[in-house]
């Protein structure tokens, strides 16, 4: 189904860093060997964001091999000093990203913020402009930079293989205020599924695709509501306008 909404950049640096969870156990960190939907859709976010919309990344496209690169990091340790792990990134990352918004339900306050025409031109135009915030590619250590792109224009390098396939990988996040079912509701829900890459591409399912056997839940919580707030709550006693 093609989206009137639908926003396409290439985000790119020099190195990247999807860690898997299972790595960080030992205080090291190890890549996936691509950018995971949640990661992605992070990535738009830093672009633009607004409550009112919730971002759904369509599909992403490998454009270079994937590498990777061994290197030392020295973190500092809570109680004083540092340590020395080891970290495994991914290096000269290249990826085409399609993506398009849709309204966030959960929301019914911001309601009178539903203006697409609106949230499209601004999006597209801060991806002309290279984001409202810095870009990472995964961690903060891992500068990235977006522009916007025609999707499947260019040469990538796994144009020609026809599957690859990466196992068990981690999706995303589902947070309380984009529940999308009851089990999801009033929860965080993390998801994870088995991505397969063709020609280069691999195609998201959307978070209310995923079966519930494939989430865990982990913890309660609660949507904060949008309302008119005052910037300086304590001026209310005094009776001041601002």
């Amino acid at each position: 189904m093609q989206h009137p909404n639908i926003v396409e950049f290439v985000v790119y640096g020099d190195y990247g860093l999807f860690s898997d969870p299972i790595t960080r156990v030992g205080g090291e960190k190890s890549t996936y060997q691509v950018p995971t939907y949640e990661a992605l859709k992070g990535i738009l976010a830093s672009v633009y964001w607004k409550p009112t919309i919730i971002w759904y990344i369509d599909k992403v496209r490998i454009m270079n091999q994937i590498q990777t690169e061994v290197k030392g990091i020295r973190p500092i340790k809570m109680n004083g000093g540092n340590d020395l792990s080891y970290y495994t990134y991914l290096k000269d990352c290249a990826y085409q990203v399609q993506a398009h918004f849709e309204w966030n339900e959960n929301r019914p306050e911001l309601a009178g913020d539903r203006n697409e025409n609106k949230h499209h031109e601004i999006a597209k135009r801060m991806i002309r402009k290279g984001g409202r915030r810095d870009i990472f590619l995964g961690t903060r250590e891992c500068q990235g930079y977006v522009e916007p792109c025609k999707f499947g224009e260019g040469e990538g390098f796994y144009d020609d293989l026809n599957r690859l396939d990466f196992g068990l990988m981690y999706h995303g996040i589902t947070y309380a205020d984009e529940a999308y079912s009851d089990e999801t509701r009033g929860k965080m829900t993390v998801r994870f599924w088995y991505p397969k890459m063709e020609k280069g591409v691999i195609v998201f399912p959307r978070p209310e695709q995923i079966p519930m056997e494939m989430c865990k839940v982990t913890h309660d919580m609660e949507i904060k509501p949008f309302g008119d707030h005052l910037n300086f709550e304590g001026l209310r006693e005094f009776g001041e306008v601002i």
